[in-house]
């Protein structure tokens, strides 16, 4: 598994509001991932970015910083099948 193939996958498609915080959204320029655990079918990822706060005015409010841990298992041809947050600010 390619770093740029994770990383997309988190900015694209895993749901990272699971371990946000205050009903925002996550920030892609922001996100880190980094590969902590790797076995056979399997990743387990460490996952950081800000969380962007918005007011009901639609005005950016603030950023919070978040992590994560997430479970991250892969198909017979080593592409990404699912992602589960495992730990994190809010999982």
């Amino acid at each position: 598994m390619d770093s740029d193939s994770l990383l997309n996958f988190f900015v694209f498609t895993a749901d990272l509001t699971a371990v946000c915080t205050q009903n925002g959204w996550p920030d892609p320029e922001s996100l880190h991932v980094e590969i902590l655990e790797q076995r056979a079918g399997e990743l387990l990822c460490a996952v950081a970015f800000e969380e962007v706060i918005m007011e009901g005015s639609g005005c950016c409010a603030g950023r919070i910083g978040c992590w994560g841990k997430y479970r991250v298992e892969l198909d017979a041809t080593g592409n990404i099948a699912r992602a589960e947050a495992v730990a994190g600010t809010r999982a």
